[in-house]
């Protein structure tokens, strides 16, 4: 009996230690599976983060493109279109809507194109409004000023100052303002097309 029971108890010893090390082991698993979670979470926070600084400054530049959303990856793959049926469908469609396509492909374009048109029209882009803000200005204004002036004006187009700054460069960029730096501040001022100089015609009738 003595020697039946040492044995039971080894083996129950050995199962504990198992239980014991398989547990340990399954803590550290949901340890690094949760710090490499953290890991992932902040770096699609930035991302997200960057789009959004992205579209702003595309918007900022009166660049139109097509919205692009998120990547969806499907596990199954595509099934191809068994042969015969993509046979009996051509004979079909080839006698009774053979150019139906066509003029839908013809009409989509022009739509397209017309849309973002009637846009811009019935609504000045963020270029202008701060080109127009500048042109009223009779002294220098830094981002944040002219964030905060666009804001009240138009609080219906709210736009950061990392966009406006951006927005600024390039029309310093396009010669059409100009910058100046005041210690550790960043002003704009427009440049205003040159008049016609009036003061030959003066001096001449002067002389004569």
């Amino acid at each position: 009996m003595s020697e039946s029971t040492t044995a039971t108890n080894d083996v129950a010893s050995q199962y504990a230690a198992q239980v014991t090390s398989d547990l340990e082991h399954n803590r550290k698993e949901q340890d690094r599976i949760s710090a490499e979670i953290v890991v992932l979470q902040r770096e699609l926070a930035a991302l997200q983060q960057n789009h959004t600084v992205l579209v702003n400054m595309q918007q900022a530049l009166g660049i139109v493109s097509a919205p692009v959303g998120p990547t969806i990856v499907t596990d199954s793959p595509a099934v191809p279109i068994p042969r015969r049926k993509a046979a009996g469908s051509g004979k079909k469609t080839s006698k009774k809507s053979a150019g139906r396509p066509a003029r839908k492909k013809a009409e989509e374009p022009a739509a397209r194109k017309e849309a973002p048109a009637a846009a811009s029209a019935d609504q000045p882009t963020l270029v202008d409004l701060v080109r127009r803000h500048l042109a009223e200005q009779s002294e220098p204004r830094s981002a944040a000023e002219i964030t905060t002036a666009l804001g009240q004006a138009h609080p219906e187009r709210p736009a950061k100052t990392t966009v406006v700054r951006s927005t600024l460069e390039g029309l310093v960029a396009k010669s059409q303002a100009e910058r100046t730096t005041q210690g550790r501040s960043v002003y704009y001022t427009v440049i205003q097309a040159a008049s016609p100089d009036v003061s030959e015609p003066q001096g001449d009738a002067q002389s004569g």
